[in-house]
């Protein structure tokens, strides 16, 4: 086995590779960022006001879109403002979805990430560093997360006031029967808590209870498939035995700190057990 030392190389400065080419590499293989399963929407996305979107990138299995902004060198002002310009611009336009900002810098300083991560927490940001390798006649790009998005704690409580909409408004984007799989999972929840009601809101139907918010569990009706998303703080032992279950654990979110879980009407009977001890975890979680 040969060692061979990859010698690092500045984009900025080269003859050849330009910030096209790092845009290329990323539509071709969005999970380079290291932010999930993307897939491309857009490129070279026109804004309304001015100027052109990098890149346009969505989660597969949920309603996220990630507004990418790419700059080869260090980052500065320009970038900063340039990507939150249209990251409010596409969420502003797109209501429907949960958007994230992405700022893709080879050298994102201390100095900037200060400032960077003044918004994080108001503003969905991710941050992160691309290095360029050479090895040997080859290119290699690396791409490190220097700044994540944290929880943004009771922010979804926060936006239902301006999104409440009504049981036909899930039946009819997914069905029926769909929806009722919310009903069976109230009845789990009302063995620790009857007071709990459902609420339903545009982007998830949450819980209430007289008249507050208690989400440490969402549901995602969609066609043909149901998603619960409890909030838990991540743990590889829960995730284990939920695996080790059979159910279909999802990518586990951390903007919001839930895992997101796909559920049949079968598993509801056959994983009756597992289900009640997660949700009274994510209620007891919650109330602590």
């Amino acid at each position: 086995m040969n060692y061979i030392k990859p010698e690092r190389i500045w984009l900025k400065s080269h003859a050849e590779l330009s910030e096209k080419w790092v845009q290329q590499r990323i539509a071709e293989d969005p999970g380079l960022l290291g932010l999930g399963d993307l897939i491309l929407r857009d490129k070279e996305r026109i804004q309304p006001k001015s100027g052109r979107l990098d890149l346009l990138l969505e989660d597969k299995d949920s309603e996220r879109r990630y507004e990418v902004e790419i700059q080869l060198g260090a980052t500065d002002e320009s970038h900063i403002i340039r990507t939150l310009e249209y990251w409010d611009s596409e969420r502003r336009r797109y209501q429907m979805y949960d958007h994230t900002a992405v700022i893709v810098a080879e050298d994102i300083t201390s100095r900037f990430l200060n400032v960077i991560s003044l918004f994080n927490g108001h503003i969905p940001l991710v941050a992160i560093q691309m290095n360029a390798f050479k090895v040997g006649e080859s290119i290699s790009l690396m791409f490190t997360t220097v700044l994540d998005q944290v929880s943004l704690g009771n922010a979804e409580e926060e936006e239902e006031a301006a999104s409440v909409t009504d049981r036909n408004y899930w039946e009819e984007r997914s069905s029926k029967n769909i929806v009722a799989i919310a009903d069976e999972m109230l009845k789990i929840i009302h063995q620790f808590d009857p007071a709990l009601a459902l609420k339903y809101n545009k982007f998830y139907i949450g819980l209430a209870k007289n008249d507050s918010a208690k989400n440490f569990v969402i549901f995602r009706p969609r066609k043909g498939l149901f998603r619960m998303e409890p909030r838990l703080p991540q743990l590889p032992e829960l995730e284990q035995k939920l695996e080790a279950a059979g159910l279909d654990v999802m990518e586990y979110d951390k903007r919001w700190a839930r895992y997101r879980i796909r559920l049949g009407k079968d598993d509801l009977k056959k994983h009756s057990e597992l289900l009640t001890e997660l949700l009274k975890t994510a209620y007891e979680h919650g109330e602590s």
